[in-house]
């Protein structure tokens, strides 16, 4: 006679959102949507570069393609490249503007580490 044990399931931990925006960067968004990018959405995706490994990559694209995953966060839309997603799980997005510069800056909780000049990341 055999007698099988059921394992009780665990409850499944629910998966931080893929990215968030930030304020600052929505409202920076509305803005470049509504002007010379109306009709586009920003791409995000990772490309090897730098001295660390890994850098950022946006571009405007005229469509969602099929290796775009779609993330709607502070009610402004932005495309992610699939290939980059593992990287970017739990990343914020968010615009800074400082004395001598000003641009979107990431927030990212996978990251291990950054090269001097801040341009690459490590995970």
């Amino acid at each position: 006679m055999s007698t099988t044990t059921a394992t009780p399931s665990r409850p499944k931990r629910e998966l931080p959102p893929l990215m968030t925006i930030s304020d600052a960067a929505a409202e920076r968004l509305r803005a470049l949507y509504a002007r010379g990018e109306e009709g586009k959405l920003l791409r995000i995706g990772v490309k090897t570069k730098g001295c660390s490994g890994l850098a950022y990559d946006l571009s405007f694209v005229d469509e969602q393609g099929p290796a775009d995953e779609r993330v709607t966060s502070n009610g402004v839309t932005i495309l992610v490249d699939r290939k980059a997603s593992l990287y970017l799980i739990g990343t914020m997005m968010d615009y800074e503007v400082k004395a001598m510069s000003a641009g979107f800056t990431f927030v990212n909780p996978n990251e291990k580490g950054r090269c001097g000049c801040g341009e690459s990341f490590h995970v």
